[in-house]
């Protein structure tokens, strides 16, 4: 797998401003049947952005931990979700909260569900959950509802760091035989329990795309991106519709294609995309913010929320990555050296 260019950045950024596209539908009606794609692909297309996201982080996360080693791995992912998640959830907390509740600010900020709203968000990522007065005319009341994913990614980073420590991740083999068992969960799931729970749909689907990214990595010696094999994979993925393999195939077909977007496909303004990773700012604060905007214009048409819900979400973003998680990263880095600088030390 060879490429001369590097997307991730750029598509992380489409990804997340995709999700903000999907849920400006949702939110608005409380209708998820009314977000893009639904109807063709049997998906929402915020659920394709978040298929796109593991697929990707699959990939770079086996990288990392390769790269890196165990410690330094898992200091570099908290510290790159912990910081932007925590600030995320503290400004939504008490600045939108106490700005949006029908409560006093007083009687909203000694509420004992206030805190325990943050308490559920904070340790279990609780995105089904609602602040005491906050958004009470909104078809959905809860003010952090993309956080959810957050569980599964950090549940799936602790799942590379055990296999990178018990020497799983040396070969692609045991990552290719992950792939394959839940490929067949998939499409046993889809013909003989099709009552399964969004839970269980859900966990397969996302480990699967996670895994899929990072069989690609470790076997990125073998897999060759090509736009041909992509889109034959695409035509039998559309003529499958309706049939127990299309879901499998169409995460295979995804997972696929988002690397050949990442590494095969000459995209603009990369330069720009990796001084300035506003993805992750723009999937924590995009709900929040067009929850705001509709209590703030319950009346308005969906589609007229688009613009103002994108461009608030990317000043977030770039606040978050500005103020938060820049100076996490650069601490990390800190930190790195401070232990570089220490092992010299030792060594004269």
């Amino acid at each position: 797998m060879k490429g001369s260019v590097d997307n991730f950045s750029l598509l992380r950024l489409l990804l997340a401003s995709a999700v903000v596209v999907s849920h400006g539908y949702s939110i608005p009606t409380g209708n998820n049947t009314l977000e893009p794609l639904f109807e063709s692909t049997g998906m929402r297309l915020g659920e394709h952005a978040v298929n796109g996201f593991f697929a990707i982080s699959g990939f770079l996360v086996t990288m990392s931990f390769l790269n890196r080693g165990p410690r330094d791995y898992a200091f570099a992912r908290l510290l790159r979700i912990v910081p932007g998640f925590v600030v995320a959830a503290l400004v939504t907390v008490f600045v939108i909260g106490t700005a949006f509740t029908v409560l006093s600010p007083r009687a909203y900020l000694s509420n004992p569900d206030t805190w325990r709203y943050l308490m559920q968000v904070l340790t279990g990522f609780k995105s089904a959950g609602a602040m005491p007065g906050v958004f009470l005319d909104n078809p959905h009341p809860w003010p952090m509802g993309t956080v959810w994913t957050l569980r599964y990614e950090l549940s799936l980073y602790a799942g590379v760091l055990l296999a990178g420590v018990a020497g799983l991740l040396r070969g692609w083999r045991f990552a290719a035989a992950l792939v394959g068992l839940l490929f067949f969960a998939v499409i046993a799931i889809d013909a003989f329990w099709p009552e399964a729970g969004k839970y269980t749909t859900t966990l397969v689907r996302l480990c699967l795309m996670f895994v899929l990214g990072a069989t690609f990595y470790l076997a990125r010696d073998l897999i060759r991106l090509s736009w041909l094999a992509l889109a034959v994979l695409a035509l039998a993925t559309w003529i499958s519709f309706g049939t127990p393999f299309y879901f499998a195939l169409l995460y295979l077909t995804e997972a696929y294609g988002v690397l050949v977007l990442a590494l095969a496909a000459p995209l603009p303004f990369v330069a720009w995309s990796d001084r300035a990773d506003l993805s992750y700012g723009i999937y924590l604060y995009g709900w929040p913010i067009q929850q705001v905007l509709v209590a703030l214009y319950p009346k308005a048409e969906p589609v007229s929320l688009l613009v103002p819900a994108l461009a608030l979400s990317a000043l977030a973003g770039f606040l978050s990555w500005t103020l938060v998680e820049k100076p996490a990263l650069a601490f990390k880095s800190m930190l790195k050296g401070q232990r570089l600088r220490f092992g010299a030390g030792q060594g004269r």
